[in-house]
């Protein structure tokens, strides 16, 4: 994918507001998956097939690192850590997401597609957000 289409993506040419979009765009879904789990645990856990419990630990970690990359992503030059941190703990969530229902969860088959779409979306931020770093770091700003 090109800088381009990556700034064509996130609606704007300037490499510094396209990584803080995708930043920000992960923090609200993040958020949003977040505080479902907390609010909603028991029912999301009889639909998907997985604990409550687990659910509500999940939920508490989620809208937690949603806040912090909320917060990265509302920096006018988030640093490059940072960001990278984000990079790498998204894609170790998803791989460790694929890798838990391939182990260990025992999910419906609704919480099965909800796994694989989640590991996805999430690798997808990590990939967008990797792409927009490097445009920020290739341009001369």
């Amino acid at each position: 994918m090109s800088a381009t289409s990556i700034a064509a993506l996130a609606r704007t040419s300037d490499p510094q507001a396209v990584l803080r979009r995708f930043l920000a765009l992960d923090s609200v879904v993040t958020g949003a998956n977040g505080l479902a789990y907390l609010v909603a645990s028991g029912p999301l856990g009889r639909l998907l097939g997985v604990d409550s419990t687990l659910l509500l630990a999940l939920g508490g970690i989620l809208t937690a690192y949603a806040a912090a990359v909320g917060l990265l992503a509302s920096r006018a030059r988030p640093a490059g850590f940072p960001v990278r941190a984000v990079i790498e703990t998204n894609l170790a969530w998803a791989a460790l997401s694929l890798l838990a229902l391939a182990v260990w969860l025992s999910p419906t088959a609704a919480g099965a597609v909800w796994t694989v779409l989640q590991a996805l979306v999430v690798g997808g931020f990590a990939i967008l957000q990797h792409l927009a770093l490097k445009a920020r770091q290739g341009s001369s700003d």
